[in-house]
């Protein structure tokens, strides 16, 4: 599948680089310009990671409580997830490129001020939540206007390859940013890590005032709701897409309770010391990055739903086999979810790039929305449930019945006709509305 798309004609292959997926002229230099706002992004993303870690690292030092971890956590995360349909409508209004440098520039500047007030003594729990609830709801800005503007820079046949440097990146900082993070919490304070927080968002903005993005406005609607709701429509007029995300949804949900009981597994079920949980983890991020850099190199073929699917049953089978190995097989354990975690990272990109394939550019930008917020809400959500399952059923069954609703998901999925025709598409511009 995939050989038969690469392995094109040259002169197939030049008139392609010619276009974007959106089907705007590109130009030339378009792989050094994409570049340039990556690498911007590569330091926002590795900075921000450690000064969570930091932030994380203080509360635990501070307050020994599970429950202040969780409200940090959900602080974190749920307002990026309530609030990327608004970021998402906001993308298809607004100049892209401005909205990227005001969610970058935001976030980092309110780890700067956070830095300031604990610099002057403020440091309750409540003052950290709110600045990180701030950072999240920058983050639900960015997210879709980032992601909305790659097709308009990027040649089809590579869009997928540059959708999963996003993953690339955030496996990377979920390998190096817990010892950074930590580090310069122990070696100079949580102010500094939050300072370079803000440093890494000053990159960001410069690599990005670099590069022009094409400017998109949607048409005018009767209100911000009725923008949103337009935006879901888009999404919702390809059926199997809306599928899809449902189907992603409840995966991301069953992989982060998966996630958040994982140090349990280890340290209850296995008897492994910290030191193992932490080698554990380190793996299983270097693992994610693999299977992100596998789709990197390979670009994923042509039937991304399929490979939706196909990663679901991947990922089950290990999982599954998991839950039911003997309490001394700890390092047996810590390769199957290694392995789950390689195909756990080809989910996102191939759903982000079959929606930026079949809703029109103009509203790219509110349908990605939604996938955020599946993402952004799915998260902790599945932390919650996750945890009050495997409390009630038992850690190692509750790793059975998870690899058993992947297994589900990827069987099930394919077997709708409406999936299946994402396949058949003949992958027309996104610029095909008028």
């Amino acid at each position: 599948m995939a050989g038969s798309h690469e392995q094109l004609p040259p002169t197939e292959s030049s008139h392609d680089e010619l276009k974007s997926a959106s089907g705007r002229p590109l130009s030339p230099r378009w792989p050094s310009l994409v570049a340039t706002i990556w690498i911007g992004q590569a330091f926002s993303i590795i900075t921000s990671g450690a000064a969570g870690w930091a932030i994380i690292w203080h509360v635990t030092q501070t307050t020994q409580s599970a429950l202040a971890l969780s409200l940090i956590m959900v602080c974190a995360l749920l307002p990026q997830g309530v609030l990327s349909p608004l970021g998402g409508m906001l993308a298809d209004r607004f100049n892209r490129k401005a909205l990227i440098i005001a969610g970058d520039f935001g976030s980092g500047f309110t780890s700067l001020a956070l830095a300031v007030a604990l610099v002057t003594g403020e440091s309750s729990l409540l003052l950290i939540c709110v600045f990180g609830a701030i950072r999240s709801a920058f983050s639900a800005v960015h997210g879709p206007a980032m992601m909305a503007a790659m097709p308009m820079l990027v040649p089809e046949r590579h869009l997928l390859r540059i959708n999963t440097l996003d993953q690339v990146l955030s496996s990377l900082a979920n390998v190096c940013a817990p010892a950074i993070g930590i580090g310069l919490y122990a070696a100079f304070g949580l102010p500094f890590a939050l300072a370079l927080e803000f440093a890494g968002a000053v990159a960001a903005v410069a690599a990005m005032l670099l590069v022009k993005i094409p400017t998109v406005k949607s048409e005018e609607g009767s209100s911000v709701l009725g923008q949103m709701a337009e935006g879901w429509r888009a999404l919702a007029a390809t059926r199997g897409l809306a599928m899809l995300l449902g189907g992603l949804t409840v995966g991301i949900m069953a992989f982060s309770s998966i996630s958040a009981v994982y140090p349990l597994m280890s340290t209850q079920y296995f008897g492994a010391d910290g030191s193992m949980v932490s080698i554990a983890e380190a793996i299983s991020g270097t693992c994610m990055l693999v299977g992100a850099g596998i789709i990197m190199a390979w670009g994923g073929g042509r039937r991304l739903a399929l490979l939706l699917c196909v990663s679901s049953v991947l990922v089950a089978a290990p999982t599954i086999a998991a839950g039911l190995l003997p309490p001394d097989a700890f390092w047996v354990y810590v390769a199957l979810m290694g392995a789950a975690s390689v195909f756990m990272s080809w989910f996102n990109g191939p759903v982000m790039t079959l929606i930026q394939k079949n809703v029109p550019e103009k509203k790219t930008g509110r349908a990605l929305g939604f996938l955020y917020a599946a993402i952004g809400i799915a998260a902790p959500a599945g932390v919650a449930v996750g945890g009050m399952l495997a409390e009630r059923i038992g850690i190692a069954p509750f790793f059975v019945a998870s690899g058993a609703l992947f297994l589900f998901i990827g069987l099930i999925g394919y077997a709708f006709r409406d999936i299946r025709a994402l396949d058949r598409l003949d992958g027309d511009p996104l610029s095909k509305e008028p």
